[in-house]
């Protein structure tokens, strides 16, 4: 990807914020010849990295030290977004001097799924202030029940206040994800950005595109992201049954076929989640989010028309938000699903390109792909999505 430096200012009050977009790969290096000198107290850097990048992160070390004053923070994942374009074994860097918004960074350590809302929770209230516009969470994938660290954030959060982020990927695997938290790698850590004043600028998005088959069913025993039973049926049997020959290849062809649940007959807003791991023993299903006793719940496949229509959906709903200043330079970070990147194989760049072309001219994107995406849906408070292409776009006034 080229990188391009927006907007140089002539003078010191003519440009609010000030990007610019690079990548790394293990072939082919730094995709600029020098790191952009934007070293600040309110420069954000978000790094987005292959999970392969943890056994050479000299890459990562060296992007901390040339920003010591900056807030450095990212994560695992399963792919890296650069502008309309996924990379593996690679890093997607954003650098963001902010003129008049002030950033607090911080982490968390979380060493089980129990421990998830108050994870939420501590965050939270180490973030609030009265000018706080906006949360941004990098979170471990596999260790955190994701519905429940929202629920967290929301509980210690004023309403006005903007939660969106992701669940660190690990590819297809499943087994490691790490978060990266001012130069270092960090694993059973959840870490959050606040963006403070009245200047910043957040947008946010979450489309799905997936249509839904076969009966409804209540959730007649859960326990929280764990489900047990449909229509008082082992939720695993029930689940091969439907899978047939892709059975065998659970947990991971689960992502292919994720359910929708809703709370009762009435509720119009479906979640999607996704499963992280299947228990033989007690034929059970852990999801990434919470599936509670008493909801409804319908299987959910691709249509690749409406997974790749959805994501520029996203991009359209968030470019309606902006602001209508054309010389402040737009950051989109897309953080879609895994299960989106294994079902649209090679057309996957199409839900990027789909989403970029929805924006503003000239912002610039990166992201990953995720093992679960958080983001109010249009408006309201956040919740956690799984098959999700999900936007947050920062700009300044």
């Amino acid at each position: 990807m080229t990188s391009s430096l927006q907007n140089e200012e002539k003078n010191t009050g003519e440009t609010p914020v000030k990007l610019e977009t690079f990548t790394y790969t293990s072939d082919e290096g730094w995709s600029v010849k020098t790191f952009p000198q934007l070293d600040s107290e309110q420069t954000l850097v978000l790094i987005f990295a292959a999970p392969e990048m943890i056994q050479d992160l000299s890459p990562i070390k060296e992007l901390s030290q040339h920003y010591p004053k900056s807030k450095i923070i990212g994560c695992s994942s399963a792919g890296e977004i650069a502008g309309s374009f996924i990379h593996d074994k690679s890093l997607s860097v954003a650098i963001v001097r902010f003129k008049n918004t002030p950033l607090k960074i911080i982490k968390s350590n979380i060493t089980n799924m129990e421990e998830s809302l108050n994870v939420g929770k501590q965050l939270a209230q180490e973030l609030k202030r009265d000018d706080l516009k906006g949360i941004l969470v990098l979170s471990d994938g596999l260790l955190v029940n994701g519905s429940e660290l929202v629920k967290g954030l929301n509980l210690e959060s004023n309403e006005n206040v903007v939660i969106t982020g992701g669940l660190a990927g690990d590819g297809d695997r499943f087994k490691e994800t790490w978060i990266i938290f001012n130069g270092e790698i960090l694993k059973n850590t959840i870490a959050a950005v606040g963006f403070y004043g009245d200047n910043i600028q957040i947008g946010f998005s979450s489309r799905g595109g997936w249509d839904v088959f076969g009966p409804e069913r209540y959730i007649t025993r859960a326990k929280k992201n764990i489900l047990y039973e449909l229509d008082g049926q082992p939720a695993l049997k029930l689940y091969k049954d439907y899978l047939g020959e892709r059975a065998a290849e659970l947990p991971s062809s689960g992502l292919l076929f994720p359910l929708a649940i809703r709370q009762d007959q009435t509720d119009t807003k479906q979640l999607v989640r996704t499963i992280l791991a299947i228990n033989e023993e007690d034929q059970s299903l852990i999801f990434a989010g919470d599936v509670p006793t008493g909801y409804l719940a319908q299987l959910m496949r691709a249509n690749f028309d409406r997974l790749i229509d959805s994501a520029g959906k996203a991009g359209e709903i968030v470019a309606k938000k902006l602001s209508n200043d054309k010389a402040a330079p737009i950051l989109s970070i897309a953080i879609s699903c895994i299960g989106r990147r294994l079902l649209l194989g090679e057309r996957t760049e199409e839900e990027i390109e789909a989403v970029l072309e929805s924006l503003p001219v000239d912002t610039q994107q990166i992201g990953f792909y995720s093992y679960g995406e958080l983001s109010p849906t249009i408006q309201g408070t956040c919740d956690l999505h799984n098959q999700t292409m999900t936007l947050t776009t920062l700009s300044e006034k």
